[in-house]
């Protein structure tokens, strides 16, 4: 029989696994970085109270013991990513299309883990 073990690092400060549009982000606070698109305008604080899972201290609660709120402040309302072109060609056919997009981004900074 096979014992599963688990090393907790003391990392000293509160982390968090945060859900945000649909995307999985490891915050703690005073992080600062790119999530997809929250209206809202620069200087606004957001929350976020979907979190997976916090970690304080070495004191990890996962799933549904977790009553952690993750606040943020917006930092740039509106970036856009790295132009993305999808192109496609049926060589000898004449068929050529073209595609393309940017991505846009809000740059948040995590202002604290309650």
């Amino acid at each position: 029989m096979k014992t599963l073990t688990f090393a907790v690092l003391n990392l000293g400060y509160m982390l968090a696994v945060v859900k945000i549009a649909g995307q999985q982000f490891k915050v703690k606070a005073g992080d600062s970085l790119y999530v997809p698109h929250i209206e809202g305008n620069n200087g606004d604080s957001v929350e976020f109270s979907e979190v997976l899972m916090t970690d304080n201290a070495g004191t990890v609660a996962i799933g549904a013991d977790v009553k952690a709120v993750v606040k943020a402040e917006i930092l740039s309302e509106l970036v856009q990513g790295d132009k993305v072109i999808a192109f496609k060609m049926k060589r000898r056919k004449g068929f050529r299309k073209k595609h393309g997009h940017r991505t846009h981004y809000t740059k948040i900074k995590v202002t604290a883990i309650a």
